[in-house]
């Protein structure tokens, strides 16, 4: 009896010390997941922290930039209330009237004062904006892009700002069909003041192998695709509406000129780059060319792929298009044709330093090179008034074809970065072509 009533106790016993222990680890598990859930929020609570402070400390660099804000509107202020009478817009619409060929910077410095004086929704001062965008080679005068793209888009314009226009892109420096920056063509690019290539991707379709957009060229142009040759005059009216376009078909009748074209090309350090649109060589002070006695300055010369010229209906293998200025800022081209045959010299030495991808320029150290290596002995050439053969192809661009071709390599074509870079032919319309 005693050791049934024994068990029995024991039993009860057990069983009530196992109830504790479940219980207990019951208690237990649920105030680990109270615990976890509380250092859950204690991380997103550090994080609010951190990105509060951040907030703060960007508020603070914010409240600190205000007085330097504040005393440029004041001078800004004072620079409207002085040309407020409009005598010194005047006296300079009256001075650059005499100007028949205004430069770029002398376009855009009127298009400057007329924004003071005038504010920026005159119809006066987008007229001259726009006019600045027009004159100017493009990436051979970034500066001046950006300061025409930049007003018209504060004066409430519909206008796309070229990448390279951007606060945080790289200095001018030089690029394609007109230079590009330094720190990468977009730079951008655009160049150390230098003529465009008649050219530049601000810019910029597909990369020169056909992939997808590069984010720099998304304003720009490219050669296929969505912002190919057929698209460019959505962006550049004067690609599609102009009737003085290049490249031409060159073919008779010709009439005849009696002036000669004679190059005065010196040796001078390499400075090469990869723009994005070709491989162009940017050229330092002192080579010039004669064109009837009138002397024009070579800014850079690059390359097309094929020829973007034709002669009888027949491109080449490729051209080199020299870019000259002259004091009026009148640009001329001189076209030299390459026909696929023996290695060229000259060639072999740019191509040896020439970045295959779209880059900084590259100025190797104690590298010299004459432009006259890449010219053919006879200087016979076709002419024609032409345009820059890309955006924002800009007219009156004197374009000298020359007639005896070059020779470049089968293995030089195909190791030039860009298996097609060239402007499909335009309309002659009125014009007619020339010889000597």
């Amino acid at each position: 009896m005693f050791k049934t009533i024994a068990i029995a106790l024991l039993t009860l016993a057990l069983g009530g010390a196992g109830y504790f222990a479940f219980t207990q680890k019951s208690a237990y598990g649920n105030a680990s997941k109270e615990v976890a859930a509380l250092e859950e929020k204690i991380k997103e609570a550090e994080k609010k922290e951190e990105v509060a402070a951040e907030d703060l400390k960007a508020a603070e660099e914010a409240l600190q930039a205000i007085p330097p804000l504040e005393a440029k509107l004041k001078e800004l202020d004072a620079v409207k209330g002085a040309l407020a009478s409009g005598t010194v817009l005047k006296d300079l619409e009256a001075l650059y009237a005499k100007d028949k060929k205004l430069s770029t910077e002398k376009q855009l410095g009127l298009a400057g004062i007329r924004m003071l004086t005038n504010g920026g929704k005159d119809p006066s001062t987008i007229e001259a904006f726009n006019k600045a965008l027009e004159m100017t080679d493009w990436k051979g005068q970034q500066k001046v892009v950006c300061a025409a793209q930049k007003a018209l888009a504060a004066s409430g314009e519909k206008v796309k700002i070229m990448s390279e226009c951007a606060a945080d892109a790289p200095a001018d420096k030089g690029g394609k069909d007109g230079k590009d920056p330094k720190a990468s063509k977009d730079a951008k690019d655009a160049k150390s003041d230098k003529a465009d290539s008649h050219g530049k991707k601000d810019a910029h379709g597909k990369d020169s192998k056909g992939g997808k957009p590069d984010e720099k060229h998304a304003v720009h142009w490219d050669y296929e695709g969505e912002m190919g040759p057929e698209h460019w005059g959505k962006e550049f009216p004067t690609c599609g509406k102009g009737k003085s376009q290049a490249p031409l078909n060159i073919k008779g009748p010709f009439e005849k000129v009696r002036f000669n074209v004679v190059p005065d090309y010196k040796p001078g350090p390499l400075k090469i780059i990869n723009n994005g649109h070709t491989i162009q060589v940017n050229v330092v002070p002192g080579s010039k060319i004669r064109i009837d006695g009138k002397a024009f300055d070579l800014l850079q010369y690059h390359f097309h792929r094929p020829s973007e010229e034709h002669i009888n209906g027949k491109p080449s293998a490729m051209v080199i298009h020299f870019v000259h200025k002259n004091e009026s800022g009148e640009l001329a081209v001189l076209g030299v044709l390459l026909q696929e045959g023996n290695e060229n010299p000259g060639i072999k030495t740019l191509w040896s330093y020439a970045p295959p991808k779209e880059g900084p320029e590259v100025a190797p150290d104690n590298v010299a090179f004459n432009p006259t290596n890449l010219l053919p002995r006879e200087m016979e050439f076709f002419h024609y008034d032409g345009s820059l053969t890309t955006p924002p192809c800009t007219e009156k661009v004197k374009f000298f074809i020359l007639k005896s071709q070059v020779n470049i390599s089968k293995e030089q074509i195909t190791q030039f970065p860009f298996k097609m870079n060239a402007r499909p032919i335009q309309a002659l319309n009125d014009r007619k072509i020339l010889t000597n």
